[in-house]
């Protein structure tokens, strides 16, 4: 699929080669991209990934995750600095959004474009805060053993968002560089978390749990070792005892987006979500 766009612009769909490029842009606009994100993200949907070139050069890039058939998630939407208000964005928008066919599609938004995302008919769930910092000294936790079949946290992902991911997670749980723990309570599993190396810190993600005794826990082991190094987890702001735990951990608010859908989805135990899997595929 291609389309022709403003002044020429080609719109078709992504390689996992091109989307290094995009996620240099990613970095650069501060949000701090995991190292290795790309192969996970495009396990899920190789599909669903979108630039766009002007003389074959990128120019600006959207990505539309299917997740199943009622849900898909929209991200990377970027343009290149110096290239922007021509309607190259809107131009890759419109292709890439059409992979999503009649599904509900989520996205998490910066607050500078949430406007046009709610012209395009995107509603606000809720703010979501990326809190950063200082890994602090944690003792070390109770019942918390690394994943080492991804099949033994699919139902409990899947009890936390609005769809069902496992190609995603198989990859995003066993990528090089990717660490994966669980916690158990008399046998039961009440919570699991990954952190993997970033740009600019440590990011945790997902971080689903229980409670707050559990996702500090898991908090605690994922970070053991690297007291001391940025990390960084983006908290549902309407989550409080998530906020808490984050503020506890003397992590600082340091980015902000919002949660938008564009109809309904389906529901999830949003208490267990103290922190989000990434903001680029929900």
């Amino acid at each position: 699929m291609t389309s022709l766009a403003p002044h020429d612009l080609v719109v078709a769909p992504a390689a996992q080669d091109d989307w290094r490029t995009v996620t240099e842009w990613a970095a650069d606009e501060g949000w701090n991209p995991g190292l290795s994100d790309g192969p996970c993200f495009f396990a899920q949907d190789p599909d669903g990934f979108f630039i766009g070139r002007i003389d074959g050069q990128p120019v600006s890039a959207v990505s539309v995750v299917n997740y199943g058939t009622d849900y898909a998630f929209l991200g990377f939407y970027l343009v290149r600095p110096g290239l922007r208000g021509h309607g190259y964005g809107l131009a890759t928008w419109k292709t890439a959004f059409a992979h999503a066919g009649g599904r509900t599609v989520g996205l998490d938004g910066v607050v500078a474009q949430q406007d046009n995302y709610r012209r395009s008919g995107f509603e606000p769930a809720h703010r979501t805060m990326r809190f950063s910092g200082t890994v602090p000294e944690l003792a070390a936790p109770a019942g918390v053993t690394p994943v080492r079949d991804p099949e033994s946290v699919l139902a409990y992902d899947s009890a936390c968002v609005p769809a069902d991911r496992p190609r995603f997670l198989w990859r995003w749980l066993t990528e090089d560089g990717h660490r994966a723990l669980a916690r158990f309570v008399d046998g039961r599993l009440t919570g699991y978390g990954v952190i993997r190396p970033g740009r600019d810190a440590l990011r945790v993600g997902p971080l689903f749990a229980d409670t707050a005794e559990d996702a500090r826990a898991l908090f605690a082991g994922l970070t053991a070792g690297a007291a001391g190094q940025q990390v960084a987890v983006d908290v549902p702001l309407p989550h409080t005892p998530a906020v808490a735990l984050a503020e506890d951990l003397g992590l600082a608010p340091s980015f902000e987006t919002a949660r938008m859908y564009t109809g309904p989805v389906r529901p999830f135990a949003a208490e267990r979500v103290f922190g989000v899997s990434t903001l680029e595929l929900g």
